[in-house]
């Protein structure tokens, strides 16, 4: 079987120095994704026609040394979870911020990456080392504003998606370049054991998505590319990306046909790489599955 290539452009000209988890939001048209290293979650506009993608916010958070801010989901009537180094945070359409959970305890050398929501409405979000430690990082659960854990003995907790019918959840520990299996009960949020579904070889698995067909699209950080792989893990696709650090994938669009590739600027020499840390996008023949919204705790 022929893998099939395609290649990304640079669809922004706003810079990340780490760029991570870019959402659609089809019930305003938008784009979001975030800066983890300036705290910050960035909204645009993506022109699908030419695949273009144009600022039109940018939200800080923190502002203290060290703030970081790993991932973000919107609900359907617009509100924000946005995981914060430590906490998850709950922002209005006013603008107005809650702590939603408490994560991490504070002071710990980790910090909360990548996050996603379950075919339910749950959020879901991972945490990594800052140090050498390895095996002590954790995947949990936001049920309302109570944080069940699913796993304690990861590293790098990076990309989180479902099957198209919501029964299994995938998810990666980037340091020993695992992709993870395990059944999901989508009304309860329940799991099963998880298994090792196939490790990636050539370059660090980051973050991920999952195409209408049940394929599985893993950003290559180190690697320059996106890589789409089927549940067995045999190589599909791979999308060449004109930046080395690539960190995610997620499809947008109207008809969820238009790949968005978010990339990192950090340590990259912008002479050689003039992309890096800006949005990329491709169209690959496929469309995505349609992104939860998150659905926030009653108060």
């Amino acid at each position: 079987m022929t893998t099939r290539r395609f290649i990304a452009a640079q669809a922004s000209a706003e810079v990340c120095s780490l760029g991570e988890g870019p959402v659609w939001d089809p019930g305003r048209q938008r784009l979001l994704w975030v800066d983890i290293d300036a705290g910050a979650v960035h909204e645009g506009r993506l022109d699908p026609a030419t695949g273009a993608v144009t600022a039109a916010a940018v939200h800080t958070f923190g502002g203290a040394a060290g703030t970081t801010v790993g991932a973000v989901a919107v609900s359907a009537g617009g509100e924000l979870v946005v995981a914060e180094r430590e906490v998850l945070t709950r922002v209005d359409t006013a603008g107005r911020r809650t702590e939603l959970a408490r994560v991490l305890p504070r002071g710990v050398p980790s910090r909360l990456n990548d996050g996603a929501v379950d075919p339910a409405g749950r959020f879901l979000i991972g945490s990594m080392a800052l140090d050498d430690r390895e095996g002590q990082d954790v995947l949990v659960r936001l049920d309302g504003t109570t944080c069940v854990r699913l796993d304690d003995d990861l590293t790098l907790s990076n990309g989180l998606a479902w099957s198209p019918a919501g029964d299994r959840l995938y998810s990666i520990d980037s340091t020993p370049h695992v992709v993870w299996e395990r059944d999901y009960d989508a009304a309860t949020g329940r799991t099963g054991p998880r298994r090792e579904l196939f490790r990636l070889t050539e370059g660090m698995p980051d973050g991920m998505c999952v195409d209408a067909e049940g394929n599985l699209w893993i950003a290559v950080f180190g690697g320059g590319r996106v890589e789409c792989r089927d549940p067995g893990g045999r190589l599909l696709a791979t999308v060449e990306v004109g930046a080395p650090n690539v960190t995610c994938p997620a499809f947008a669009g109207p008809d969820l046909d238009v790949l968005v590739i978010t990339t990192s600027a950090g340590g990259v020499d912008p002479a050689e790489h003039p992309g890096a840390g800006c949005l990329f996008t491709a169209e690959v023949g496929v469309r995505g599955l349609a992104t939860p919204y998150w659905v926030p705790p009653r108060t």
